[in-house]
């Protein structure tokens, strides 16, 4: 029966909704949103309309309108089905292209919702300021589905939060205006399947000044030192920044802490900010503490109560802190041994436990856990940055965050984490660098010490001291998802690039981790991470990533292990272990998740190695031990985990490991190790000195000087597989068609790990796109993606084509992923090449199947994913710069081929390992006779340790040989030679380059 014929039976009624409350006299009638009779259509922005979104294909939830008698408001109701593993939901976004709405009238916003009782929380989100519904502030609520049947949830406004994690853009002014509303979502619960029904979005009751009026203080902590005074700045500020319509009062008194009577001057009083006070005024109270006569004291906390009359009060009580003194761990003059002892020494069991959690800064909000519950640590996941997402607001947040530290009584500094894998690449303007799989492209272990160096300058101007960086896997298989935060498939190249370490810490022994442009680096992912088996996963409908990798130990240390040995020779400071799981043959474990794997992380890293840093877990990664999560912290932790990434559920580890500690199931000595390693690195960044952000070199993020290092790293990582007819370098004076979805794609070119975790299409950060600088190459240019324009009058074609952004699992191959070019790329390319000589750029994290039109393409060129400079792409394309990269990976003729890497019996890829042509003007010369003379002249070298000049011999001879084809008999033994040249086997290697030949 419809809704109106249910009002017949009172008692039926009661039955199944709430009775509505009745409504004040003087509050503006409820003013509808959604009725969902169809009024708003499924669409996507710009256009008004309701769509779905997830973090991968199968998240979005299934939406539709569904007629109902049982509707609370008209007809229909909107209805949906989901099924989610990441995250997932749906948003009503208003049309782009007019105003936005102006709720700013009524107290909040109220809908049905029919209760499955399923005990989830369902988040609220409303979109506030900004240009629209993409690029707008999010304010978040929830509310638990612990009910059956329909209900009418009501949330005023004051219940909105600003959200701290994942803004689309940056921040407008951090106050819910409620005058430019675009729009709401709606995030759903994940883990299970489940449906739900929605009806009569709307607005409700009458908005007062409190509800829209706030007191704040310019800080929620003031350290102080003793015998000093802290001045609190009192400020009042409503939404839309109008004055307030009547009275503001302010009672403040100093009362309870740790601190007595006799530490300061104790404060009472109240003042009024009378009706009309402009929004923003301010008030200053002032708290005076006194000197004692004890030489050495803890932290003491004086709380400055507000009692607010007329406005919401501040959502912590602020507190002056009196800094610590006299302790031996502040004394800066003492070895970092004596300091750690010190203060590890006056710890508790919940002091030392809060050292080793690391929390999300999004969870966290505006830090009052911090204290609370004595963290050690936040970090950024990838895309959760401060709003706006500048330099400055970066250090202001972590400066905040460590306020919150120094109302500890030992006044602990936080260290804060960043995956900045490719520059500071979660910071919008930052210098974005090659992904990985480039820069070993690239050979050249100098630039990728300085592509480390700029990172640790633009990451620690921002108040950042970490870096989980670099990824030291040794990819085998370009269907993982993480192929491109490899340097490469031989561990002797991932090696070769480990200067990286050097240029984010500095010095091996950490001396110059205390400066202002040095971060600590995280070695990653521990132990065997590139090398899961396919279809392994177990991990959603991941098909590769953090599968098994199962190995020999005699594999497991050749392949895997050996670049961890270099980094800790290297002094890295930290060392994450992988989600992946790792079957030693032969030793009767199984597979066994690398978090819980105490042989090879006590065992191998931390004593036969002597790794003297600290082990980070990876996000969550404790959580895919088997075992509830009382033995999953047990686990990790006596496994060797020092420090647990648990972003959301940071409270329930540290209540878990306090627990297991004191039940004797993880030991104190255990707890002082682990604790010990991580308050030494803190000591070496020199965080209890300066715990705030040094912003001197924050005018250099986004400079010309770093851009050039990014330029030079984009250059040398192109390579030129294939160049007939001399097609590249291109010359100016040449008429150029450019074709193919990334010529002009900033975003593209700059892949996962980008802005957000994801990475996304389109203008993300500042940069030049491969067309931009090829345009400044050449005025004689004409650009069309699809190709659609006339072809013909130009002298050559370039067509950019190859992925789009993706990370880690989400981009496995088989997770709706795959090696081959796009419909639309395939076009453009065969378009293109039919009409006139033409060279292709492949963008891509990984090799592309290409074979099927090789012969179609007269120059071919891996590109990888070069970062936001364009410029170094144009540079080798029209001769700047010759191109000299080599293939870090080997680039397989098909699928069926995979896994195929250098060295194995059986090789016969399209491209072998090392391959890279060059466009130098001298090319050597020669024959059989020049490559014999070469081997004996780099034999020599090598007998000498003269590397510099065993490597230019090498590289000669490797020139020489490529002129031939390649077949079989050639790609394994010229692999294999550039396998030797890394490992300082220049005699091996040219006889190996001279196999080669031969056999062409």
């Amino acid at each position: 029966m419809r809704r109106t014929a249910l009002l017949v039976s009172a008692a039926l009624l009661t039955s199944l909704l709430p009775l509505a409350v009745a409504r004040a006299a003087d509050d503006p009638p409820p003013a509808p949103v959604d009725r969902f009779e169809g009024e708003v259509p499924f669409a996507s922005p710009p256009e008004n309309g309701i769509f779905t979104w997830g973090s991968d294909t199968d998240d979005p939830p299934t939406l539709r309108l569904s007629p109902r008698d049982d509707a609370p408001e008209g007809d229909q109701v909107l209805t949906g089905s989901y099924d989610i593993s990441g995250y997932g939901g749906f948003t009503h976004d208003f049309a782009f292209a007019e105003p936005a709405h102006d709720w700013s009238a009524h107290q909040g916003i109220r809908f049905w919702w029919e209760g499955q009782n399923n005990g989830k929380k369902v988040a609220f989100e409303l979109k506030d300021g900004g240009a629209n519904g993409e690029a707008s502030e999010l304010w978040t609520t929830s509310f638990t589905d612990d009910f059956s049947g329909w209900k009418q949830i009501e949330v005023p406004f004051t219940d909105f939060a600003y959200r701290t994690d994942y803004q689309p853009v940056g921040g407008i002014d951090h106050v819910l205006g409620l005058t430019e509303i675009w729009g709401y979502a709606v995030t759903l619960p994940v883990g299970a399947p489940g449906r739900f029904a929605m009806d009569g979005v709307e607005l409700y009751g009458k908005a007062d000044q409190s509800l829209r009026a706030a007191v704040t203080t310019d800080s929620a902590v003031y350290p102080v030192t003793q015998g000093r005074t802290a001045t609190v700045e009192v400020t009042v500020a409503t939404t839309g920044s109008a004055p307030i319509d009547e009275p503001v009062t302010v009672a403040y008194e100093t009362a309870g802490g740790t601190a007595s009577d006799a530490d300061y001057a104790p404060l009472k009083g109240e003042f009024t900010f009378p009706a009309g006070t402009t929004s923003g005024a301010t008030r200053t109270l002032q708290v005076v503490t006194r000197k004692d006569r004890t030489a050495s004291e803890t932290a003491e906390t004086i709380p400055l109560k507000l009692t607010v009359t007329g406005a919401k009060a501040p959502a912590a009580t602020p507190q002056v802190v009196i800094d610590a003194h006299g302790l031996p761990y502040l004394n800066s003059e003492l070895p970092v041994k004596k300091r750690v002892a010190d203060l590890l020494s006056r710890m508790s069991l919940a002091e030392k436990t809060g050292q080793m959690t690391q929390a999300e800064r999004g969870a966290v909000g505006t830090g009052a856990d911090i204290a609370a519950d004595d963290l050690g640590s936040l970090l950024s996941g990838g895309g959760s940055t401060p709003t706006p997402n500048t330099a400055e607001a970066w250090a202001k947040m972590i400066d905040s965050f460590q306020l919150r530290a120094q109302a500890t009584r030992f006044q602990i500094p936080l260290i804060y984490g960043v995956d900045a894998v490719h520059g500071h690449n979660n910071l919008v303007g930052a210098t974005v660098m090659p992904h990985n799989i480039g820069i070993g492209a690239t050979r050249n272990p100098g630039l990728a010490q300085r592509t480390g160096a700029v990172t640790a300058a633009e990451v620690r101007a921002t108040g950042i001291p970490w870096d989980f960086a670099p990824c030291l896997c040794v990819t085998r298989d370009e269907r993982w998802g993480r192929s491109y935060e490899s340097f490469g498939e031989d561990p002797a190249l991932v090696e070769s690039m480990e200067t990286v370490v050097q240029g984010l810490q500095g010095a091996r022994d950490g001396r110059d981790l205390k400066d202002d442009d040095r971060v600590l680096a995280t070695a990653k992912h521990f132990v065997g991470d590139g090398g899961t088996a396919y279809g392994s996963s177990t991990t959603g409908t991941y098909t590769i990533d953090q599968g098994v990798t199962t190995a020999t130990r005699a594999q497991l240390e050749a392949i895997h292990l050996a670049p961890y040995k270099s980094a800790v020779d290297r002094g890295v400071g930290t060392v994450m272990p992988s989600y992946s799981s790792l079957d030693v043959v032969g030793d009767g474990l199984g597979p066994v998740r690398m978090h819980a794997r105490a042989d090879m992380i006590n065992g191998v890293l931390k004593k036969k190695l002597g790794f003297d840093g600290f082990v980070i877990s990876d996000w969550n990664g404790i959580d895919q031990i088997p075992g509830d999560y009382a033995s999953d912290v047990r686990t990790s932790v006596n496994a060797g985990v020092d420090m647990v990434m648990a972003p959301y559920a940071y409270k329930d580890f540290h209540t878990a490991l306090v627990q297991e500690v004191r039940a004797g199931r993880v030991s104190e000595k255990r707890i002082d190790d682990a604790v010990s390693r991580i308050l030494t690195q803190k000591f070496r960044l020199g965080l209890f000195e300066k715990p705030y952000a040094d912003t001197s070199g924050a005018s250099k993020i986004g400079s010309a000087g770093h851009r050039a290092v990014a330029r030079q790293a984009a250059a040398e990582s192109q390579v030129l597989l294939k160049n007939t007819g001399s097609v590249l370098p291109l010359r100016k004076a040449q008429k150029v068609y450019v074709a193919g979805s990334n010529a002009d794609d900033i975003g593209n070119q700059s892949g996962g790990w980008t802005v957000t975790w994801q990475g996304a299409s389109g203008d993300t950060t500042p940069g030049t796109t491969i067309l931009g600088a090829m345009r400044r190459k050449s005025a004689r240019l004409t650009y069309s993606k699809d190709a659609s324009e006339p072809l013909t009058g130009y002298d050559v074609g370039v067509v950019v084509v190859g992925e789009t952004p993706y990370a880690e699992g989400v981009g496995d191959v088989g997770n709706g992923h795959d090696l081959e070019l796009s419909a639309a790329d395939r076009a453009a390319v065969d378009k293109v090449c039919a009409a006139m000589k033409c060279a292709v750029l492949i963008v891509s994290g990984r090799p592309q199947l290409i074979g099927d039109r090789l012969g179609e393409i007269d120059a071919l060129v891996a590109s990888w994913l070069p970062g936001t400079e364009g410029d170094g792409v144009a540079d080798v394309l029209y001769g700047k710069r010759a191109f000299t990269g080599r293939l870090p990976v080997t680039w397989p003729k098909s699928e069926a081929q995979l896994p195929i890497n250098v060295g194995d019996a059986a090789y016969d890829p399209q491209f072998p390992y090392g391959w890279g042509l060059t466009t130098l003007t001298k090319v050597p010369e020669g024959g059989a006779a020049t490559l014999e003379a070469l081997g004996a002249a780099a034999g020599a070298a090598e007998r000498a340790g003269a590397d510099a000049t065993g490597r230019a011999l090498v590289t000669k001879a490797r020139l020489i040989v490529q002129r031939k084809g390649i077949t079989a008999a050639f790609a394994k033994p010229f692999a294999d030679a550039d396998h030797l040249l890394l490992t300082g086997h220049y005699g091996e290697a040219v006889r190996k380059l001279t196999e080669a030949y031969r056999a062409a």
